[in-house]
């Protein structure tokens, strides 16, 4: 007796037809973090009691799951702060995976146990296991941190991954004292199986998420990269150009007054408080909605978000500059970048309008002290650097 059986290419169709709902749900278990990065837009310390107290339960999160399998999802991305901190962490990994749903986990590495390793390889996550890398060195890594002795855990939790054959990548911080770090991290990352490329870094720091540390703030701002260095680190990509040519055929050109012309809303984040985001950055109150105290995610997903993404913006300054900007596809100006920055939808960020305007230069589609937004000939110049002479 056979108990499988071998479809041809056009007889398997997984949805009959039909697109999921969600194709892939993120959860931020906590906001806590047994680290305290001097760059970070969201941890809270990994003792604090409050924040803790306030976070979801283990049976409210297996509902959120089992809904979000129920509308199609396939993929769980579990982050934090630091998610490995819950004490119910390999109950609702194997709760997800006997779901069905493949499971993306966001780590330091730090806490990661022989039992946690055993588990993970025993019952596989079905995706890369995801570290963030502060450094190559004790000095350099435990500075980052904040945590004296932190550099020694990363690596006996990267070693635990190793030693299970669980597979996993690495992705770093350009932070301006780990300069001295990048050849040797990227030299050990070439020697990861899953590393097909070169690992991706944060440069363009956000600010505190939820808009509750002003001096942090002002800290962050001392972290970023310039326009210039951002140029630079993605230069360094030999398919840098390439890649941009194909990248600026499709996405250039003003947004218009509509806010929401990226993918904010199509899915969702849910906050460690159980509140349901359009996006993982975006916490403006105005755009969330409470799980705890409301109806289901599919309500969410269906009325409310979709209700959102009408909105439009009001702020003269946005209106005569962003949303007549060609360079949108190199922006990362969004609703949530402007919430965390001013604490409004629609209010530019002109750090973001730097780095942007610094790829342009780059890639030859503006010149010196050239406004992209007062720009007229941009389809021209998009033409010519694409090399597509077909309509827009």
């Amino acid at each position: 007796m056979t108990y499988t059986k071998k479809l041809k290419s056009h007889e398997f169709k997984i949805w009959h037809g039909k697109q999921p709902l969600l194709g892939q749900l993120d959860m931020e278990l906590t906001e806590r973090c047994n680290n305290n990065c001097i760059h970070c837009c969201i941890n809270l310390p990994e003792n604090d009691v409050a924040a803790r107290d306030r976070e979801m339960g283990t049976d409210f999160i297996k509902d959120i799951l089992t809904e979000a399998a129920g509308l199609g999802c396939l993929t769980v991305r579990f982050t934090g702060g630091e998610p490995l901190l819950r004490e119910d962490l390999a109950e609702l990994y194997e709760f997800t995976r006997r779901l069905g749903m493949q499971v993306i986990l966001f780590t330091n590495g730090r806490l990661i146990t022989p039992g946690l390793a055993a588990l993970l390889a025993r019952i596989p996550p079905g995706r890369v296991v995801e570290v963030s890398v502060y450094g190559m060195r004790p000095e350099s890594y435990d500075r980052a941190v904040g945590k004296k002795g932190a550099f020694a855990e990363f690596r006996r939790g990267v070693a635990l991954l190793e030693k299970h054959q669980i597979p996993f990548i690495v992705k770093a911080a350009l932070l301006p004292f780990l300069k001295d770090d990048i050849a040797e991290f990227e030299t050990w990352a070439q020697t990861i199986p899953r590393m097909d490329e070169k690992p991706g870094y944060s440069m363009n720091f956000d600010f505190r998420c939820r808009r509750d540390d002003p001096a942090k703030n002002d800290r962050i701002s001392k972290l970023r990269a310039t326009p210039e260095e951002t140029v630079g680190m993605l230069a360094r990509n030999p398919l840098y150009l390439r890649d941009m040519k194909q990248f600026c055929g499709k996405f250039m050109g003003p947004p218009g007054d509509k806010l929401f012309s990226c993918g904010a809303g199509h899915g969702t984040c849910i906050d460690a408080y159980g509140k349901a985001q359009m996006c993982m950055s975006l916490r403006d109150p105005g755009t969330v909605y409470d799980l705890r105290n409301r109806s289901s995610l599919r309500f969410a997903l269906t009325e409310y978000f979709p209700r959102l993404r009408e909105l439009r913006a009001t702020n003269p300054e946005y209106l005569n500059r962003c949303a007549r900007c060609f360079l949108k596809g190199l922006c990362e100006q969004c609703p949530a970048k402007s919430w965390m920055e001013h604490g409004t939808l629609d209010t530019p960020v002109e750090y973001l309008c730097g780095v942007a305007h610094a790829q342009a230069r780059y890639l030859g589609l503006i010149m010196d002290q050239e406004k992209a937004w007062e720009v007229e000939d941009w389809r021209e110049r998009v033409k010519g650097f694409t090399g597509n002479n077909s309509k827009r």
